[in-house]
């Protein structure tokens, strides 16, 4: 569950006209916070992304789900089905069992950290720029 802070800033970067994938930014955000304080597990920063904007599609947050042939035809399905729940009117839910709960942050803090790092990040980064190419400005 995203804290209210961020579904606000979220909402708030709509209101402004900013891009869905800018307010769901705010969601991505908030995920690598937790990978560093070990709140959540993820084994690279590409699925701390997808877990941030699986967040936002299920907050409402109008985020298109990727194009044929970026990812698997289940990843495609799984973010058309996130952004219909956000979409839907919010279900409550049951919180479960504390036994089960202290398990899941034991194993949690188990996970590496570094994933969420500067540096992890920011070779991610650099990874994603270099596959999008280079453009070509035309002077006039």
């Amino acid at each position: 569950m995203p804290r209210k802070s961020t579904v606000k800033a979220a909402k708030q970067d709509l209101r402004e006209g900013k891009s869905a994938s800018t307010a769901a930014g705010e969601f991505v955000r908030e995920e690598i916070d937790h990978v560093r304080e070990g709140k959540h597990g993820a084994r690279s920063p590409q699925q701390a992304i997808a877990i941030g904007l699986s967040k936002a599609r299920r907050a409402g947050i109008p985020l298109k789900p990727p194009a044929r042939g970026k990812t698997s035809e289940a990843t495609r399905k799984r973010s058309e089905r996130d952004y219909e729940k956000g979409q839907s009117e919010p279900k409550t839910r049951d919180e479960g069992s504390t036994k089960r709960g202290r398990a899941r942050v034991a194993a949690l803090k188990r996970e590496p950290k570094s994933t969420a790092s500067h540096t992890a990040l920011s070779r991610h980064a650099k990874k994603a720029a270099r596959q999008r190419g280079q453009t070509v400005h035309k002077t006039g």
